[in-house]
């Protein structure tokens, strides 16, 4: 069994929504063709596949159905993120009864929690990018009230990695990793988010992926800052195979 990442799906299987991503240019053409062909390619049902964020254009829970399903019949389990186009993303009560209603047996939510996955822990949450002129938002925007609850949503799914760290080394003798999921980067080029670099230093995080970059395909894949490597998942970076980690 393996573990994969690939964010920034952006799934629009409802035509009616009218919502593709192929107005993007020529990357993005049958980009759905592409991700379920490629994920098939390389995934087994065994693996997990974390998705961190910007999974689906839907803008409420009902309305992702289409989207959800076609996830739900890729191979692998799947650990969702959430991104700043998740307009349908609800509580993990709500999303996980609509889960078992519709049958989505290899969904599982990834925020605010941790889990273990093979051979390290696993955690996440959205985080922000709280310089304004990289931002298109509507109305007034608290920057100071978000940056404080995405931080906090760090270190609670932090803190649940750590509890789960203390378990596996009581219970087996093991010390795993625990390694980041996020939607938006903390760290790119000249912008830094220095309120959740230094929790990530706080806690001894080496590796970060990260996702909602999109069009910068001569950039490195992983890039190093303050001694944690920083990866790029974009669906349309990686040609819309999942990476293996």
């Amino acid at each position: 069994m393996a573990i994969f990442v690939l964010s920034d799906l952006h799934l629009s299987t409802d035509l009616s929504k009218n919502k593709s991503m192929e107005v993007f240019g020529d990357r993005w053409q049958d980009y759905m063709q592409k991700i379920k062909r490629n994920w098939n390619s390389v995934i087994e049902p065994g693996d997990t596949v974390i998705v961190p964020g910007d999974i689906s254009w839907a803008t409420r829970l009902e309305e992702s159905q289409s989207d959800l399903e076609f996830l739900n019949s890729l191979n692998g389990t799947k650990l969702l993120g959430k991104g700043n186009h998740d307009f349908w993303w609800s509580t993990a009560s709500k999303m996980y009864k609509f889960f078992e209603e519709k049958g989505f047996d290899t969904l599982r939510i990834l925020y605010n929690n941790a889990y273990v996955v093979e051979d390290r822990i696993v955690c996440g949450t959205r985080g922000w990018f709280p310089d304004e002129s990289k931002q298109v938002t509507v109305g007034e925007v608290d920057y100071e009230k978000i940056v404080n609850r995405e931080v906090g949503r760090l270190k609670l799914s932090l803190d649940a990695a750590k509890k789960l760290r203390e378990e596996e080394r009581e219970t087996n003798g093991h010390i795993l990793p625990i390694e980041v999921f996020l939607h938006f980067p903390p760290v790119w080029y000249d912008f830094c988010m220095t309120e959740m670099l230094e929790v990530l230093k706080q806690y001894g995080i080496e590796r970060v992926y990260f996702g909602h970059i999109h069009g910068a395909y001569s950039v490195p894949r992983s890039f190093e800052h303050e001694n944690i490597t920083f990866i790029l998942t974009s669906s349309d970076f990686l040609s819309f195979y999942p990476l293996k980690i």
